[in-house]
């Protein structure tokens, strides 16, 4: 009897002692950034970014906070956003002494190899970039624009052939699907040297898309606790993700980017002048071009395709913005300052359609992950505050983009005139804004050229060819962002302009 009481006396000793320490470690650690506010939970666990993360509204919560506590607030016992482009370009510096935070672990699309996107060793991801610079950039890849062309000229010919209405037919597309089709055939062929199909088969290929509108939300929740990304991607729980074995989805694509790879470093593999021949003859390794076209893949389709439907949509529901860019591109071809299909020079002649384009960036940043950068070991002061290193501090993306100070009090609607009466101060303010959509300095996206040459030809192709209107106006597309947005449902009707 004396036995069994001592024994549960040292228990109830052991756990007691256990919630003190517990208790003790949540103030240290609520005490460590109290200076900073924020919502109350927030401060005491990461359950407070995981629930906001869950309901697809995070990015629409970390505007929320940054509105009501001001350009630095907390959102995590170790986590901060700001909303300030300055403090942003300050951690991306080229010579900034900031890394990226443990957020950036979750990024591994294949789990056993980092890509350029997830590496966090700073030497190593500066002497990667430089490899891969020239490929990105279009000066060893000659064929990006002819390649884009090609595949805006199936897009077109698909809606042609399938997609058309009359009087008498209806044939409704799904432009959420359309523009992922799109954008993974083009990204595919500047990476690989061909198009995966999605357009000639207008299909889903190894239903990657299917696959990954569940695996890209879950990773980015993973993302908000690192730890858990981590163990997910140790050799004991790697089984649980996307795998190269795997028929289709994620794993299917990492098996096709290595098989294609290997064929490249083959004995009988010839240069050619595409990005991943750039990035052989820059010297990377195998292993290295298997990850980053994995990685060209997966960040290059989902992104420029958000952009894509982001701003089909704003277009197709303010419909005097249609029609005024339609009217720019009608007058540009009658006055033969634009050719068929129009050239990328051509296109950035065009202030309306540059002003449309800038206003869907803004407005639906493409890559709306937080992104957190970790404060150097000296720490930092951030709007008055100092701010210990090991902190982790991440970007309000529709705090900055959608900035009343910035954009005017109307800065959440779309509203392209904007950029057309801006004094030359203020639009230099705004575009460098906007420009933060692709990062900054060492971290600067290195698609961005590629990206912009796409929006820059498809809405020309598609406004000079088309009619376009909402087949359900009274909800033209669902909405969510898991670090990206994910638009479903956007059903259209076209017609051809000829008709």
């Amino acid at each position: 009897m004396g036995e069994t009481t001592n024994s549960a006396t040292l228990a109830i000793g052991l756990a007691s002692a256990s919630l003190c320490a517990y208790l003790v470690h949540l103030v240290l650690q609520w005490r460590r950034l109290s200076h900073v506010p924020g919502p109350f939970w927030a401060a005491l666990s990461k359950g407070w970014m995981v629930r906001e993360s869950l309901k697809g509204r995070q990015p629409i919560s970390f505007k929320d906070v940054n509105d009501k506590y001001g350009s630095l607030a907390r959102v995590g016992p170790n986590e901060l956003i700001t909303n300030d482009p300055d403090v942003m370009r300050r951690m991306m510096a080229v010579r900034s002494t900031y890394t990226r935070g443990h957020w950036y672990n979750a990024m591994k699309f294949d789990p056993t190899r980092d890509n350029l996107f997830s590496m966090r060793d700073e030497v190593a991801h500066t002497k990667l970039r430089s490899k891969m610079a020239a490929g990105y950039s279009g000066k060893e890849n000659e064929s990006m624009e002819g390649s884009i062309d090609a595949q805006i000229a199936q897009l077109i010919h698909l809606i042609e052939t399938k997609y058309l209405s009359t009087a008498d037919s209806y044939q409704p597309m799904n432009f959420d699907e359309k523009a992922s089709f799109f954008t993974l055939d083009v990204i595919s062929t500047l990476a690989f040297g061909q198009a995966f199909g999605f357009l000639t088969q207008d299909g889903d290929v190894y239903d990657y898309l299917k696959i990954t509108k569940t695996y890209i939300p879950i990773m980015m929740i993973i993302a908000n606790v690192p730890t858990l990304a981590d163990l997910l991607q140790s050799r004991f729980l790697r089984g649980l993700l996307p795998s190269e074995s795997d028929k289709l989805g994620f794993g299917a694509f990492i098996g096709v980017a290595k098989k294609v790879v290997a064929e490249r470093f083959g004995p009988k593999a010839i240069s050619r002048p595409d990005m991943l021949g750039s990035f052989i003859r820059h010297g990377l390794t195998q292993e290295q071009a298997s990850g980053e076209a994995l990685l060209q893949v997966v960040a290059g389709s989902d992104t420029s395709a958000g952009t894509v439907r982001a701003v089909m949509l704003y277009l197709l529901t303010n419909p005097t913005t249609y029609q005024k860019l339609r009217m720019e591109i009608d007058r540009a071809t009658a006055a033969g300052n634009v050719s068929s299909p129009i050239k990328d020079t051509e296109a950035r002649q065009l202030p309306y359609l540059q002003a449309v384009i800038k206003e869907g960036l803004r407005l639906m940043p493409p890559a709306s992950g937080v992104m957190f950068k970790e404060v150097p070991p000296a720490g930092d002061v951030i709007d008055g505050k100092f701010i210990p290193g090991g902190t982790n501090i991440g970007s309000s993306p529709l705090g900055i983009h959608r900035s009343k100070n910035i954009f005017g009090p109307d800065a959440d609607l779309f509203r392209p005139e904007r950029w057309i009466v801006a004094s030359p101060e203020k639009f230099a303010d705004m575009s460098s804004t906007v420009d933060l959509v692709f990062h900054y300095g060492k971290y600067q996206c290195l698609g961005k050229s590629v990206a912009l040459m796409e929006f820059n030809k498809l809405f020309v192709e598609l406004l000079r060819k088309f009619d376009f209107s909402i087949a359900n106006p009274e909800k033209p597309a669902t909405i969510s962002n898991a670090g990206i947005w994910i638009m479903e449902d956007f059903w259209l009707r076209i017609e051809h302009r000829d008709s």
